[in-house]
C-alpha cells in the first residue's frame, strides 16, 4: 500500500501540539493548506476510539473539500490514529489511515511523526496530498508561535 511520512519538530510542548490536533477551535486554524480556510463551525471532534471528526476546507475559488474520519486509537498525549477521507467514503481496508506520534524533545519542543497509509508521496503534483499536509504543518507552526 502506498504511504508517506512527514517528521517535523514544533517549538511547543507536547500537550500544546496534542491540543492543536484535538481541540476544534485550534484545529480550525490550521487543518488546511495555504490559501485555504476551514470555518470553525465546520469542525466536529468526538475524541474517543470509534468517535469521529469532520471539517470543511474552502479554497480561494469557493471549492469545498469536506473531510472526515474515525478515530482508531487515542493515546493522549502521544498518539492519534484515524481514518482520513470524505464523509461519504466507503469504509474498508482501502481507506487511508493517518498515525500521528508526538514525542517530547529537549527545550520544551515536540517532534511529530505524521504517517499516512494509503496515499503515495505525490509532492509537486496538482492537488498533492503530501504538499497539502506540509503546508498545513507550516500553518500550525504559525498557530503555535502565536
Amino acid at each position: 500500500m502506498p504511504d508517506f511520512t512527514i517528521t517535523r519538530t514544533f517549538d511547543a510542548p507536547r500537550a500544546t501540539v496534542w491540543r492543536a490536533w484535538t481541540d476544534p477551535t485550534v484545529a480550525a486554524q490550521w487543518w488546511h493548506p495555504h490559501e485555504v480556510t476551514t470555518p470553525a463551525e465546520s469542525v466536529r471532534i468526538d475524541l474517543r476510539e470509534g468517535g469521529g471528526y469532520a471539517y470543511l476546507m474552502i479554497d480561494p475559488t469557493g471549492g469545498e473539500w469536506p473531510t472526515a474520519g474515525e478515530y482508531l486509537e487515542v493515546r493522549e498525549p502521544e498518539r492519534l490514529r484515524f481514518t482520513w477521507g470524505t464523509p461519504d467514503a466507503p469504509r474498508g481496508p482501502d481507506v487511508p489511515v493517518i498515525t500521528v506520534d508526538l514525542a517530547e524533545v529537549p527545550g520544551g519542543r515536540t517532534e511529530m511523526t505524521f504517517h499516512l497509509d494509503g496515499r503515495a508521496d505525490d509532492r509537486g503534483t496538482e492537488y498533492s496530498v503530501y504538499d497539502g499536509w506540509t503546508e498545513a504543518f507550516e500553518v500550525l507552526d504559525g498557530v503555535l508561535a502565536g
